[in-house]
């Protein structure tokens, strides 16, 4: 009896509590969407209040003062590339430091892992004159280099744990049958990493995409800007006008809602199966 008892308090309030994590989730997205389709004279009568009437007038003058078509490409050009590059250079690197068992690999391993505690704040000067000498300020390519650079720690984490759980056998035959080292990782281990991959994928391209950091100190042409530098040049030091902020912020994140929507079963699938096998 008191088992039953403890068993559906306990079920209430398991219920309670996540009902009050997602509202604490939720609500603040509600009301900015909210806020983004009243008018300013509205917002300005009650902010917290209930909308008189809804308008898309804001989302229209944001998707123009931010440049959002131009903007937005060139935040999906510098996301692509920098995924790609994190992809390509981080299974490399890992492949050998998770096969080769001498003491400089651990330590190679340990210095890679040592970086995914280092703040980019720490390094935005020392980055920022090595840039200029390498002649690649204000330029794609010098950002790609950054965001390759920065997120290759936890790209090396996440393949090095992964590539050890799988079993050497496979190498060994594929070694019988003649394969080399190139051969056998491009033929037999990476596609064994598709699931790390999009675990790996989605948590870069959520860092890269959102970043406002990098773009903002590493390009200064406003043609290159990417959506969210453009979005956030409404915050003024002195006022902030929600019925412009929120469109804008609203506007750049869509794209990745979007795809999160239409492709969410891929990538919980994905960072499903790449948690479990890691």
């Amino acid at each position: 009896m008191i088992s039953t008892l403890w068993r559906r308090t306990s079920g209430t309030l398991g219920t309670v509590l996540l009902c009050l994590g997602t509202l604490t989730f939720v609500l603040p997205f509600l009301f900015t969407v909210v806020t983004s389709l009243r008018t300013a004279a509205d917002v300005a009568r009650s902010p917290l209040g209930l909308p008189h009437s809804l308008t898309l007038h804001n989302f229209t003058e944001a998707f123009g003062q931010i440049h959002y078509g131009r903007s937005a490409l060139n935040t999906l050009l510098i996301t692509a590339l920098s995924c790609l590059g994190i992809t390509v250079v981080g299974s490399l690197a890992s492949y050998p430091l998770a096969r080769i068992t001498q003491n400089w690999s651990t330590w190679v391993y340990r210095l890679f892992i040592l970086g995914t505690s280092v703040p980019i704040f720490v390094v935005v000067a020392p980055l920022y004159l090595l840039m200029r000498d390498l002649d690649l300020l204000d330029s794609y390519a010098g950002v790609v280099v950054i965001y390759t650079a920065i997120n290759l720690p936890v790209a090396v984490f996440f393949y090095t744990s992964f590539v050890r759980s799988i079993p050497v056998d496979l190498e060994e035959a594929a070694a019988l049958d003649g394969c080399g080292a190139f051969r056998t990782f491009f033929t037999i281990i990476l596609p064994l990493l598709r699931p790390i991959t999009s675990t790996l994928l989605t948590f870069v391209a959520l860092q890269v995409w959102n970043d406002l950091l990098v773009p903002l100190v590493f390009l200064q042409d406003p043609d290159k800007r990417t959506v969210m530098v453009n979005a956030y040049s409404f915050i003024d030091p002195h006022t902030v006008q929600p019925t412009t902020l929120f469109p804008a912020a609203l506007l750049g994140v869509l794209p990745l809602l979007l795809i999160f929507v239409f492709l969410q079963r891929h990538v919980v699938a994905g960072m499903s199966a790449g948690a479990v096998k890691s």
